[in-house]
C-alpha cells in the first residue's frame, strides 16, 4: 500500500534538514578551509621568495585561486541558506 508523499512530508523535511546540517554544511566549511589554506600558502610563497620571480608568480597564482575558492564557497553557502530559508528547513 503506497501512501502519498505529502503524508510523509514532515519525515522528508527532517531527512533533508539532517542532510543539510550534517553533510552539506561541513563539506562547505571544509572546502572553505582548504581554499583559505591555499591562499595562506600563496602568501607565504610570495613573501618568502622575494628575489625569485617565478616563485613569486606561483605565490600570486595560489593567492588568486585561494580567493576564488573562498568566494565560490561563500556563494554556495549563501545559496544554500536561501534554499533552506525558502523551504523553511531552518
Amino acid at each position: 500500500m503506497f501512501l502519498p508523499l505529502f503524508v510523509h512530508a514532515d519525515a522528508l523535511g527532517d531527512l533533508l534538514n539532517a542532510i543539510y546540517r550534517h553533510l552539506i554544511n561541513p563539506v562547505i566549511a571544509f572546502i572553505f578551509a582548504l581554499a583559505t589554506l591555499w591562499f595562506i600558502v600563496g602568501v607565504i610563497k610570495f613573501l618568502a621568495n622575494g628575489g625569485n620571480e617565478q616563485k613569486k608568480t606561483e605565490g600570486k597564482q595560489h593567492m588568486l585561486w585561494g580567493l576564488i575558492g573562498m568566494f565560490v564557497m561563500v556563494s554556495v553557502f549563501g545559496i544554500m541558506q536561501l534554499i533552506v530559508n525558502t523551504l523553511g528547513m531552518s
